[in-house]
């Protein structure tokens, strides 16, 4: 029989003191000008300001992963908007 591991204490948001909540997000990396995305990933998050932590072993499977060239050549492609900055357009 299983038992439910008891879950992190993620502690307080380190920016605004609120209590972390675990949750499954997506975070981003820049390697080589290429954007690599790391799916369900458990972290810490804050509700109040939205201020993420990972815990260090998550941390470390992270270098791993996004280090395995072999993996990222075989993930699925995503596609995204790029949007060029024009400061005559914008008044800046």
């Amino acid at each position: 029989m299983k038992t439910k591991a008891k879950a992190y204490d993620y502690g307080e948001c380190e920016i605004c003191d609120t209590p972390m909540q675990e949750k499954h997000i997506k975070q981003d990396f820049w390697i080589r000008e290429e954007l690599i995305v790391v799916e369900s990933v458990p972290a810490g998050v804050c509700p109040r300001c939205g201020e993420k932590v990972v815990k260090a072993d998550v941390g470390q499977w992270l270098t791993k992963l996004i280090e395995n060239s072999e993996r990222i050549a075989k993930a699925p492609r995503i596609s995204v908007p790029s949007v060029k900055f024009d400061a005559e357009e914008s008044g800046v």
